[in-house]
């Protein structure tokens, strides 16, 4: 009888297994279902309780001690969050199908490229600015526009001459023109599109100004061909990349003081030799086997001291600019924060390891603006003019 009554207390087990578990979806975590078969013993007076109704209470508390058991080895689930990311992925993926293609083009969800352009801008726009005032946000406005619209016009180019070249490679091969999303024709037209109202951004300025950005249209157009021609292409990304320094103070003043502005876009330069070389190691692979060149090729093993090669420049130059525009104390505090910025890339980039290349690109941004930073907090600093004549 005692055996019988055992296998009936694992029968009974077993029929409630798959009640055991479950999930509450307003809380995200599990609880247990009682069967109501029980339930009911819970009203029986303790004298009226039989031995079946005691042999279930102690199958019932058995269980429980086994639920209990599982609720500790299991997670605890979480609702997938509803909130839209502000992360621009998520708003380039919000918006029409029709649209999306155009936006992935112009790497409007990939906007690292627009900061590194529009950063040496603002450098040279707050150093433009006068000694004991912040720098003309209306300037700095535009400059943000008009990298936005050049940036994704420089990639509407670089796409439209590499469709071949991206096809055969795994991180490219899945961008609108060379996917087949946007046709070469489409593109074009798109382009037109982009020069346009990067012209209308242009024409807004001095005619000074107005020349000089023209005049860069060259390098914007023939750079993307320089990956066939030599190792150096990262070079001539920094002379097109950084043609902002100059516009940005000549903006400001009328022209340019290159006393000042040739040390800056110097260092500007040496700037994108140093994170688009870690950048081309992402691809130094798939470079080989299309036979595209650049400077992660060229140096190899060697890297690391030419990058050091490359910070030292970049810290060299903007220390010019610095001894040459009067900055204050801030200035130069920025300055050491990003030469130990870099030395800290140098050291701990692994060349192999494509999401460390990655990272180490992005986090670029963040020292642009520790030096943007440093420049505004000088310039407030520095004495008005006005004070500079009554104190003469």
């Amino acid at each position: 009888m005692l055996l019988n009554q055992v296998y009936q207390t694992q029968k009974l087990f077993t029929s409630w297994r798959p009640l055991i578990g479950s999930l509450n979806h307003v809380t995200g975590t599990w609880h247990l279902k009682q069967p109501t078969v029980l339930n009911r013993q819970q009203n029986v007076p303790p004298s009226r309780v039989s031995n079946t109704s005691i042999l279930q209470q102690s199958s019932l508390h058995t269980i429980n001690r086994y639920n209990k058991k599982i609720l500790r080895q299991q997670p605890v689930l979480h609702q997938p969050s509803c909130q839209l990311g502000l992360k621009p992925a998520s708003l380039v993926a919000a918006m029409p199908k029709p649209v999306q293609p155009y936006l992935q083009l112009m790497r409007a969800d990939k906007p690292i490229g627009t900061w590194l352009l529009y950063i040496p801008c603002t450098w040279s726009i707050c150093l433009a600015a006068q000694p004991g005032f912040f720098p003309d946000f209306y300037m700095l406005g535009l400059f943000g526009l008009g990298a936005w619209v050049m940036r994704g016009a420089g990639c509407t180019i670089n796409d439209l001459w590499d469709r071949d070249f991206d096809k055969a490679v795994e991180r490219t091969r899945t961008r609108p023109i060379a996917s087949g999303s946007v046709s070469p024709y489409q593109g074009l037209a798109f382009l037109a599109l982009q020069l346009s109202v990067g012209l209308g951004v242009l024409v807004q300025l001095n005619m000074y100004s107005i020349i000089l950005g023209a005049s860069s249209l060259g390098l914007v157009v023939t750079y993307p061909l320089m990956k066939r021609i030599t190792y150096w292409p990262q070079l001539f990304l920094g002379l097109t990349f950084n043609w902002g320094a100059m516009l940005g103070w000549s903006a400001v003043q009328g022209s340019c003081d290159w006393l000042a502005v040739l040390p800056l876009y110097v260092s500007c330069i040496a700037w994108t030799l140093f994170y688009d070389t870690i950048y081309a190691h992402q691809d130094k692979e798939d470079d080989v086997l299309i036979g595209v060149k650049s400077t992660a090729l060229l140096l190899g093993d060697n890297t690391k001291p030419w990058l050091a090669g490359f910070a030292s420049v970049m810290i060299g130059g903007l220390t010019l600019v610095g001894m040459e525009t009067g900055q204050t104390y801030p200035y130069y505090a920025a300055i050491l924060l990003a030469a130990a910025h870099l030395g800290t890339q140098t050291a701990t980039v692994d060349l192999n390891n494509t999401q460390d290349c990655w990272n180490k690109f992005q986090s670029n941004r963040r020292l642009g603006l520790i030096i943007l930073a440093g420049i505004i907090a000088s310039t407030l600093m520095k004495k008005p003019k006005e004070e500079k004549v009554k104190n003469q």
